[in-house]
This record gives C-alpha cells, structure tokens and sequence, in this order.
C-alpha cells in the first residue's frame, strides 16, 4: 500500500524485514546483501534521527539554517541560529545503548573537525556570527519504548 505520508523509522525498518530477497545465489552476494541493509538501516535511522532533532532545535527557538552541509573536509548535520550565536549541531543517533552513549562517538578529533567545518560554513555563506557554538544532539530511538532526544549546549 502506498501513501503520501513519509514512513516512520518502524515502518522503514519494517519494510526493510518484510522486503523479499534477490533470488539466491553465493554466499558473497549475501554478505554484500546483508551489508547493504544494514547500512540502509543505519540511514534510516540517521535520517529519522536528524528530522526529530530539527524539530527539538526549532521547539527550543532556534532557527535552521541548513542541513547535511559538505565541503572537501566533512559534513555538519545541522546548522542553527540561536539569536546571534551560530549553532554547529552534531547528531548521534542510536537504537541502543549497547555500545556506550552516542555521545561517546564525539571524540576530541571530531569536535576539531567540527570546528574547521565551521569555518568552513563562515567562509562559504559570508556571514559573521557574534560567537560560534557547537552542540551536540543524541537520539535514542530503541525497537521498544519512547524515543529519547538530548541535547548538550556547547561542547567545549
């Protein structure tokens, strides 16, 4: 059945499960299967993660400005204005605790990336913010249960 409304991450995942399966073949093909719904899943989640942290940003005032930036050096998920600070936004999303926090995922290297992306972003859109903040978002959206978005202020 088709519908107009985009899926939720449970009717993706489900979708995923319920998908039939290329016709059989070795054992590789499998593995490359495997590997590609894994990864698919991951998106998913990913994107579901963002969408609901756009939603809390924009809950708590802040304006988007732009999304999945890329430059030569990486990406930043989301990009936000909270009055006259500009809001790098990192976000973490994950269907379990099983392997740490999400925010353990944010190590030293990746808020320095971050930091040059901004940069990075200043230089592009020909803005000067007042001040630069980097803030860090962590969706937990476990099979079972409430999701869970937190949000930390400023990572420094």
């Amino acid at each position: 059945m088709w519908s107009a409304a985009p899926l939720t991450v449970d009717q993706a995942l489900l979708v995923q499960r319920t998908t039939p399966s290329q016709s059989p073949g070795s054992s590789s093909r499998a593995a490359s299967a495997a590997a590609g719904q894994h990864q698919h899943r991951k998106d998913v989640l990913g994107r579901f993660g963002e969408s609901l942290a756009v939603q809390h940003l924009r809950d708590d005032g802040l304006t988007i400005l732009d999304r999945n930036w890329r430059c030569a050096i990486g990406e930043i998920d989301i990009v936000a204005r909270e009055r006259n600070t500009l809001v790098i936004c990192e976000v973490k999303t994950r269907s379990s605790l099983r392997y740490g926090s999400p925010f353990d995922a944010i190590t030293q290297d990746k808020l320095h990336r971050l930091e040059r992306l901004a940069a990075a972003w200043i230089r592009d859109r020909g803005v000067r913010p007042s001040s630069v903040r980097i803030d860090a978002l962590c969706v937990l959206r476990p099979f079972t249960g409430a999701t869970v978005v937190e949000h930390i202020r400023d990572l420094h």
